[in-house]
């Protein structure tokens, strides 16, 4: 089978009337999830034993080719994630899990901005938190930003730990963990919001924006600040 022809081959029915589209497809209400079904995971399979091409080979080719990083005096490691068109940073030892979205659920008489109810996580109802709306960050522009990616975005849940307790946080999009020196993070510029002025430890160059040519502005958190204050909602 050509490239073209396994291309064609792959019906992406989930992104037309399953979980990503109007949910009309009858088989959801067996399979809950599209990942559960065979017709998703036949079109993974054929994804995987697609033919590889020139540009593919190259692509890699390139990238090996490149000189080692110098990880000399690296002492710090976060995980990058996007809120709204805000990439933020939360020092990696302070997170607990990455899990898909699901339905949360409302607490009765508690009205704290940030504190949207609770949620399930692998079994276990954790508080879930709006941390746009903790940090006064404007995430209206989410859709916008996964037109212009280039690539698969979808939110998920970052969940949090801190002394003992979990928050889960939705956030639009992840980067991944990156290794930094904590001597290389510049100062806020004066342009920040109020809201993140206060959580914001320093900010990073990492890598480049979804393929362009600069890196990512990226706002390291103070993860004590930001648990301390999202334990205070729960109060």
């Amino acid at each position: 089978m050509s490239a073209s022809e396994n291309h064609k081959a792959i019906v992406d029915c989930w992104n037309r009337i399953g979980v990503n589209g109007d949910q009309s497809c009858p088989e959801l209400a067996q399979v809950v999830h599209c990942r559960n079904c065979p017709v998703y995971a036949g079109a993974a399979q054929r994804n995987l034993q697609r033919p590889i091409d020139d540009a593919y080979r190259a692509g890699w080719a390139a990238h090996f080719r490149q000189p080692a990083v110098d990880n000399a005096g690296v002492d710090a490691a976060a995980l990058v994630f996007r809120l709204g068109r805000e990439w933020l940073a939360l020092p990696a030892a302070s997170i607990d899990a990455i899990a898909p979205l699901a339905p949360g659920h409302k607490l009765p008489h508690r009205s704290k901005p940030g504190l949207l109810g609770v949620i399930n996580v692998a079994g276990k109802l954790t508080p879930w938190m709006a941390l746009d709306a903790v940090l006064a960050i404007d995430d209206s522009g989410d859709q916008a930003d996964q037109a212009s990616a280039g690539r698969h975005v979808f939110a998920r849940l970052l969940v949090m730990q801190y002394e003992g307790e979990r928050f889960a946080m939705r956030v639009a999009d992840l980067h991944g963990i990156v290794r930094y020196r904590q001597a290389d993070l510049a100062a806020p510029p004066a342009t920040v919001n109020k809201g993140l002025e206060r959580l914001v430890l320093g900010v990073l160059a990492v890598g480049v924006a979804n393929g362009g040519d600069r890196p990512l502005r990226v706002g390291v958190l103070d993860a004590d600040l930001l648990g301390h204050q999202l334990t205070r909602l729960l109060r």
